[in-house]
C-alpha cells in the first residue's frame, strides 16, 4: 500500500517529491551534525575525578562563532528551501495552465459526487454526466476541478497526484490536475468530517483516450435523456 502512494501519476508530483526530498536532506543535514557534535562534547568533556567544571560565558568572539556560524549557514538554507517552495506553490496553485475540461467535485457526509462534461465540454448542460466515488478522466489531459460541500468541512486527497485541497462550505475552490499514468487510484478526504469520515473513500480512473471515449458514449445518453443509469463499474447513480 505504501508503495502505491509513492508512484508518482500526475505532472506535478514530481516537482512536490523533489521539494520534499531536499528538505529531508538538509534538515537530516543539520540534525545529524548537531547530534554527533552534541554527543562528541558530552564524550570529549566528561566528569573526570579532580577536574573542575569550567563556566563558560560565551562572551569571547572565538566561542561566539560557533553559534553564529551555524546560525548563518541554517539561515541561508532556510532561504533556499523558501525560494524552492514558492516556486512549487506558484506553479501548482497561482499558475492554472489552459484547461482541457473542467470537473465538479461535490463533497457530503460521506460520498463524492463528480459532475463530468459531457461530448459539449461544458459543465450545467443536458449531457452532464453524474458519478458517485468514482471519477474518470483521460491521461494526458488538464483537468480543472471546483470543489463544493454540501455540509460541513472536507479535504480532497489523490495521494498519487500529491493532490490536497481543502473543501470549505459556502465556496468554490478551484484546482488542476494533469494525470500521466494509467490505473486505478485512491481519493480520500483528509479532514476529519463526522462519524463516517473513514467510509469516505473514492476512485480516480485515469484512463486512455479510446478507453474514456468508451466510457463517456456509454452515459451519456442517458445522461442527456435525464434519467438514471443502473449501476455500472462507472458508480455512477
Amino acid at each position: 500500500m505504501i508503495s502505491r502512494y509513492l508512484e508518482s501519476a500526475s505532472s506535478f508530483s514530481g516537482d512536490i517529491d523533489d521539494l520534499v526530498l531536499w528538505i529531508t536532506l538538509i534538515t537530516g543535514f543539520w540534525f545529524l551534525l548537531a547530534q554527533g557534535i552534541f554527543i562528541g562534547l558530552v564524550l570529549k568533556f566528561n566528569q573526570r575525578p579532580g577536574v573542575r567544571a569550567k563556566y563558560v560565558s560565551g562572551e569571547d568572539p572565538k566561542e561566539k562563532r560557533w553559534v553564529a556560524w551555524p546560525h548563518y549557514a541554517t539561515l541561508i538554507f532556510d532561504v533556499i528551501i523558501l525560494v524552492a517552495a514558492i516556486r512549487v506553490w506558484t506553479n501548482v496553485k497561482i499558475e492554472q495552465p489552459p484547461l482541457d475540461e473542467t470537473v465538479r467535485v461535490v463533497a457530503q457526509q460521506w460520498a463524492w459526487t463528480f459532475i463530468h462534461p459531457g461530448p459539449d465540454g461544458k459543465l450545467d448542460t443536458a449531457d452532464d454526466i453524474r458519478t458517485v466515488d468514482e471519477l474518470h478522466v483521460e491521461k494526458g489531459k488538464t483537468y480543472g476541478f471546483e470543489l463544493t460541500s454540501r455540509d460541513v468541512l472536507h479535504s480532497f486527497s489523490v495521494p498519487v497526484f500529491r493532490l490536497k485541497q481543502d473543501v470549505i462550505p459556502g465556496r468554490i475552490i478551484k484546482g488542476w490536475f494533469k494525470p500521466t499514468m494509467l490505473g486505478q487510484f485512491d481519493i480520500q478526504c483528509t479532514e476529519i468530517c463526522g462519524i463516517g469520515h473513514a467510509l469516505m473513500p473514492g476512485r480516480i480512473l485515469v484512463e486512455d483516450h479510446d478507453a474514456h471515449e468508451s466510457w463517456m458514449k456509454a452515459l451519456v445518453p442517458v445522461a442527456a435523456a435525464g434519467g438514471t443509469p443502473a449501476p455500472t463499474t462507472g458508480g455512477t447513480k
